[in-house]
Order: structure tokens, then sequence, then C-alpha cells
């Protein structure tokens, strides 16, 4: 009996289980709720529609299941009027509602969801976007084709979404109860979704859900308070604009409705008992702010008691007065206990022009005078050229009081200032002084300018008979429509309310400060990066420039000029500037020129550089200038330094500078100079500190106290301590021949030179040349042919010195200047 049972219960639950979900697939059925077959065309399921949407909207049934049946029916709308997933409902009968997670998005793993999936209606979790969320949805292209420019006219506050976002489900009824106060007022109401608009999202700057932006005027701005409905509301007022509503009173109301002559525009008053302007009335205000002036009364200030007497405004309801012209008497009044916006714009737009406007701008005259389109649509715009001097005035009156008598559709009553728009004048009246005010009757054929005119004779001064003059033909041309004869071209008019370009820029550049503020306030680095990117290079350079110059040689940072009595005189030749005492900051080497120069070798030879300047630069050695031209010398470097005397410094330094001109194009060497007679003890350390450098006892005299080193050169490498030596050789010439009393002839350099290569470059008798010791004279008998002879052989030394071949003397330390041992 039991085996029995077990088949009968089984089939009891599956026929329970079948009944079940047959119930709740009619309860997601979309064609069932609206009542329409399922071949009912999209206008039939749109008036089904629209028939319940009225029947079951909350606002209008009390029914307590009214407003779940209004989202069925919604919910059942959205999928039958989607041709997608109405197909996808007729081929598989899946709506949102028993549709697998991610379904939608992922159709190849439709079999696995089938088999096992989880129902978010089963654990009663609310989707992040509600169905009515969808009309809000906003797309790349609508974005910038329609809510972008509609930004100048009303804010907008956008909600950045996500599907399956936990956090925006917190948020979203307060979200919807700010929605629900705010589109009422004007304020427009926007929806990203992240999965579907990443384009859009990245525009605005929205990198994350959820997200509250404010967009006025095409400036975004984020939301970074607490989702409060007040302070929502709050954030949208604060983007609106300064001064749009001007508080009003019995002191200023006169100011305020005279402004007229000067804004060319009409005034609104409102007149209300709380203290506060209201946002409806912002919303307002902003929307026809280009058009209209709006001023805020508080009838509840006792400053404001003449006001309201001589205006008569009932104290129990705002009031709307609207002033043109006429600051005594409105031209049209509103008073409502509960003021909508829709009546608020109707009464603003019906009234957005002045009786007699001025022309200031091309977008004024577009409006006022807009192009022929359909021949039962002529607008004439008649139009008064006139100054501003006070003598036009009446003129101006009497053509303002004929306007306000002939109120017709089909025409439209303008004026423009002479001095302001004198492009537009000079195309209506080309063979006219246009002293006197003119009337000109226009008939606009084409936005490029076209238009049909004709100039009403004898000017207008505004009495009866050119009143009656100025009927006459506008009942001529109302006749025939050829009664104007005259065709031109308008330029543009020039904007006269425009400002300054100073202005414009100021206002530009505190946007994008406030802005760059506020980025950086709420750490908005996404957006930021390019910015703090363009600020850490210029900062980097900066420092890196710095410290390159902190780490340089300070001796080689700025040029000195020498004592005019150590400059010696001027000559043709560049190596007359060779004795000035100066200093030059070497540029950076690469890492293989360093390390090659380590070595004192390179494998090409100096004179293939050639030198940058046409003069050499010889540093004199100081006590300032030692340690960063010796002690402190960069890895690679030699400082190429001539030990000379006060009496033969400016023989050696000319000669000096004629045999190492041809290399001063090496980067890597430094040309100094050192005076022995001030560092006299300098020269015998550093020999005594090598004792490969001392020299053989027959060298010199033991005994003799003070050595001649005058013309001595010496390679010194600071970094690795060691230095190679040129000892003057007296190469043989006449010391008595008057042709070499100043330098060496031609003849005799080039005799000199060819001994001196002809002969071995063997590292023996180099040295037994170069170091042996020259003719025995005392100081006092030298001449100056004798010196200038010193630094013969220093060419071919310094070709031997950057081959590397020459002997290297190592030293333990450098002596200093001041060193007396």
């Amino acid at each position: 009996m039991a085996s029995g049972t077990c088949p009968l219960r089984l089939a009891i639950f599956l026929l329970s289980l079948s009944v079940l979900l047959a119930t709740a697939a009619s309860e997601h059925d979309p064609y069932r709720i609206l009542g329409v077959g399922r071949g009912a065309s999209q206008a039939e399921v749109k008036k089904a529609y629209k028939n319940l949407a009225k029947e079951w909207h909350p606002d209008k049934n009390k029914d307590p299941k009214a407003e779940d049946m209004f989202i069925k029916v919604s919910k059942s709308y959205e999928i039958l009027s989607n041709e997608e997933r109405r197909s996808n409902f007729d081929r598989f009968g899946q709506t949102e509602e028993n549709q697998p997670f991610g379904q939608s998005q992922h159709q190849g793993f439709r079999g696995f969801h089938n088999s096992f999936y989880f129902d978010e209606s089963f654990f009663h979790f609310p989707r992040s976007r509600d169905f009515a969320d969808s009309k809000y949805l906003l797309q790349h292209a609508q974005f910038n084709s329609d809510v972008l420019p509609d930004s100048h006219r009303r804010p907008y506050l956008i909600k950045v979404t996500s599907e399956w976002c936990f956090a925006c489900v917190h948020i979203e009824p307060v979200w919807k109860e700010t929605v629900l106060e705010l589109e009422p007022l004007g304020v427009g109401i926007g929806i990203v979704d992240l999965g579907y608009e990443r384009r859009l999202a990245h525009q605005l700057g929205a990198h994350r859900a959820p997200s509250i932006i404010g967009l006025v005027n095409g400036r975004v701005t984020f939301f970074h308070q607490p989702v409060v409905r007040e302070l929502l509301r709050q954030f949208i007022e604060d983007l609106l604009p300064q001064r749009l509503v001007e508080k009003v009173t019995d002191n200023n109301y006169l100011s305020f409705l005279e402004s007229w002559r000067v804004e060319n525009k009409p005034s609104v008053l409102l007149f209300d008992q709380i203290p506060i302007v209201p946002l409806l009335y912002k919303l307002t205000a902003f929307s026809f702010r280009d058009y209209v002036r709006f001023g805020f009364v508080d009838q509840g200030d006792a400053h404001n008691t003449r006001l309201l007497r001589q205006f008569n405004i009932n104290t129990y309801a705002p009031t709307m007065l609207l002033f043109k012209e006429d600051t005594q008497r409105p031209v049209d009044v509103i008073q409502a206990r509960g003021m909508k916006r829709q009546i608020m714009d109707e009464f603003v737009s019906n009234n957005k022009f002045l009786q007699l406007p001025r022309l200031v701008n091309q977008q004024l005259f577009d409006e006022l005078c807009p192009v022929k389109q359909f021949h039962r649509r002529r607008k004439y715009c008649v139009l008064l050229i006139t100054g501003e001097d006070p003598a036009f005035l009446p003129g101006s009156k009497a053509f303002l009081d004929f306007a306000s008598a002939n109120r017709k559709d089909v025409l439209r009553f303008a004026y423009v200032y002479q001095r302001q728009q004198q492009p537009l004048c000079q195309a209506l009246l080309p063979h006219q002084a246009a002293l006197a005010p003119q009337v000109v009757i226009l008939e606009r054929r084409s936005h490029a300018g076209k238009v049909m005119y004709r100039s009403v004779s004898g000017g207008w001064n505004g009495s009866e008979e050119d009143k009656h003059r100025l009927h006459e033909q506008l009942e001529l041309l109302q006749k025939d429509p050829a009664y104007l004869s005259s065709d031109a071209t308008l330029p543009d008019l020039n904007n006269e309310m425009a400002p300054m370009f100073f202005i414009q820029w100021m206002n530009a550049a505190y946007d994008y400060i406030v802005q760059i503020y506020d980025d950086l306030l709420y750490s908005n680095w996404r957006e930021m990066m390019p910015i703090l990117s363009l600020i850490f290079s210029a900062l980097f350079i900066l420092f890196g420039t710095v410290i390159i110059q902190a780490f340089s040689e300070p001796s080689e940072s700025k040029p000195r000029k020498a004592k005019p009595k150590e400059q010696p005189q001027a000559e043709e030749d560049a190596s007359s500037r060779a004795g000035a005492s100066s200093f030059a900051v070497a540029p950076p080497l690469r890492m293989k020129d360093m390390k090659r120069l380590k070595l004192c070798c390179v494998s090409v030879s100096a004179r293939s550089r050639p030198p940058k300047k046409d003069f050499v630069e010889v540093t004199e050695l100081t006590d300032i200038t030692y340690i960063s031209n010796l002690v402190k010398l960069r890895p690679g470097h030699i400082n190429v330094v001539l030990v000379l005397t006060s009496a033969s410094k400016n023989a050696l330094l000319r000669k000096f500078a004629k045999e190492v001109f041809s290399f001063s194009g090496t980067q890597t060497l430094h040309f100094s100079f050192l005076n022995g007679d001030k560092h006299r003890h300098w020269m015998p350390s550093l020999l005594r500190s090598s004792s490969d450098a001392m020299p053989s006892e027959g060298q010199w005299d033991e005994e003799e106290e003070s050595p001649d080193y005058a013309g001595h050169v010496l390679a010194l490498n600071g970094h690795r301590k060691y230095f190679c030596l040129f000892r003057p050789v007296f190469t043989g010439d006449d010391p008595n021949d008057c042709s070499s009393e100043a330098s060496l002839s031609s003849d005799s350099r080039r005799k000199s030179r060819s001994r001196s290569r002809s002969s071995s470059h063997s590292r023996s008798r180099s040295r037994s040349r170069e170091d042996g010791p020259g003719p025995k004279r005392g100081s006092g008998r030298a001449t100056s042919i004798e010196v200038h002879h010193k630094l013969d052989r220093l060419g071919l030394w310094m070709e031997r010195l950057m081959e590397g071949t020459l002997p290297r003397l190592p030293v333990p330390a450098w002596p200093s200047l001041g060193d007396q041992s």
C-alpha cells in the first residue's frame, strides 16, 4: 500500500507545482495584464496602456492595490513596446520577473541558468533600477543633442547607477522622493547606467556608482554630501547663478522697474509671505533670465507696506505682476495659492518682450522678426532708427504709443540705435545721412540676411501727420505685399549686451579654479591626473635643473672678468683673449664617454672635434676655485694647468692658448693656470708627493732656493689622483733672432714641429727630452723669446695626452694651495 501511495503523492505534488507555475506565469503575462492579444499592434498596446495607466495611477485611484497594479501595467508596456523583449517573451516566455540571473546579457549560458539560478524575487531583493527609471535613462547622443543645450534653461539632476549596485538600493527611496519634488518645479532628471553608457559616464567624469551629478549651463558638478532630500534640493539651488532674483523693497522698486531702459527687458515682481525666494521662482527666473528681470517682495517685511498698498496686493495668496514700459501699471497679473510651473512659464513667455523692444543682438532680431516661411505667416517688422540723445525721446515715445495702438499679429515694432548698429543702418539707408529718425518696414526672406524693405518718406518726428502717414503705408502693405520694393542683405547685429572680453575671461577662470578646487577637495584624482601630471612634470624639470646646477662646479656657474691690470692687450687673433680669467660649465657626458676618459684615452683625435668658440677659456687656480677645479673634478674630466709667474704671465698665456686651441672643443678638458709667485710651495709639494716626479740630480741645482717652474704644464685627474707633467724644453732657436721677438715665425715653427715629430716617440726618449732641463739662465736674464719657447712642444704633448701614452704620476693626496710644508 505504501508503494501505491508514493506515486499518487508524487503526482499530486507535480500537479500542484504545475498549477503554481502556471499561476506565476499568468501573473507576469504582459498580454493578460494589458488585456490585448498576442497579435496586437503597437498602437493597440499603447492605447491599452494609456487607459490602464489613467485608471490605476496612485494619484487618482485610492485603492491599496492601485500602486502594484500600476507597476504591473507599466512593466508590461515596457516589454511589449520593445520588439526585442516582446519577441523574447513570445519565444521563451521570459520577462524580467522570471528571467534567470544575467541571462539577458549572457544568452550563451541559458541552459545552465535554466537548470540552476537564483531568483531575486525569491529573496525580495529590489533591483537597483526601478521600472520608472527607464523614461529618465540617458544615452550619449541624446545627452549631447538635447540635455546639454537644455541645461542652459533648466538644471539637471543626474543619477549614475549600475545593475546590481548594492549601494544604489539604499539611496533609491530618497531619490524617488527628490524626483517627485523637483521634477514638477522644472528640474530635469536623468539616469546613466554605467554598464550600458560607458562613453557618457566617461564624458561626465563618473567612474563609480552610485553618483549624483548636477548639470547647469553645461557644467558638471558632483554631489558629495549625504543623500538626503533637503540636501539634494539645496544642491540644485546652489548650482543656479547668483542674483537671479533681486530683493525689492519700497526703497528700490522704482529703480528696479525703470531699468527696462538699460536692460531692454520687462520686469516681474513676485509677492509672497515667505522671507526667502522660492525655488520654483528661481527656476523660472533661470529659464527666462535672457528676456525678463525678476524681483521678489516679502509681504511680511515692514519696509514693503507702501509697495503693497500702491499695487493693492492680496496678502493671502502669492501674486505676480509683470511690468513693461509703464512702471505705474502692470500689463499682466496672476494670483494663486498654489503656483504651478506651467502657469508661471506661460505667464512669462507671453510677455517676454517689451511693447517696443530695442534690437540689441541677432538672437532678439530673429525672434521678433522671423524669416518668412509660408504666405499666410507673413511677419512685417516696423523698425525705428533713432539716436540715444535725450532729444530723440519724444519721437521714441510717440512711436511707442503708435505701436501700443496697433497691436496686430503680423506687425512687430522695434527700434535700434544708429550708433550701436551702424552696419544695419547703412544697409537699410545707403544713400541717406540718417541724422533724423527714420522708420523702415521690412520683411525677412532668408536666414542669410536677405530682406525686402521700404522706408517711410518724411522721416519720423512723432507728430500726428507722421502717425497718419505710417498708418496708411501699413494698410497698403497688408493689401499688396509687393509694396516692399527694395531689397538688401543685412549683416548680423552687434551684441550690445555681450560682456567685455576681460570679464568673460575672469568668469571662465573663476569657474576653472572652482572646478579644480572641487576636484582636489573631494579627491577626484582620475579627472585631475592630466593637470597633476603637468604640474609634477614642471616641478621635476625645475628642481632637476636646480639640483644639477647645485652639484656642478661652483667656479663654472658664472663668468667672472679678470682685473683690468691682468687683462692682456687685444690682438687680432682669437688667442689674445685666452689670458682672461673666466669660468666655464662643461655639459654632462654620456656614460661611454665618461668610462673612456677615466683612462685618459680617446679613440678619436681631439682635433676632429672643432672648438665651439674662437677663444680658449682659461681659469686661474685660486683658493676659491682650487677645490672645484681639481679636488672635486668630475670623473673622466682633466684639468690642464699652466704654471707661470707674474712676469711671464702674458707671454705664456698667449702661447698656451695657441697650443691648446685645437683641443678646446673636447668637453672633458678644462684649462687653468697657476701663479707660481702666489703659490710657490704648491709645485714642490706636488712633486715631493710623487716619487716618480722628483727630478734627477743633474736636472737643477739642489741648492737653488726657488726653482723656476714657469712653463710647466700639468694634466691633473682629480678623481683618479694622478697627473702628467710637461717640462719646457729649449728647441735650439737663436734667442737673438729679431724675427721671433713676439712669436715664432711660420718657418721656424714648421722646422720646430718637423724636428719634434721626426724624433722618436718612445717613452725613454720622450722623457729624456721632455723632462730634461732647459738652458740654465737666470730668471733675471731670461728674455721674452726664451719664455715664449718654453711651450713650443706643448702641442705634441697634448696629442700624446689625448692618446693616453704619457706616463701617469700618482699622488696620495692633492696638496692645498696654502700648504707651506
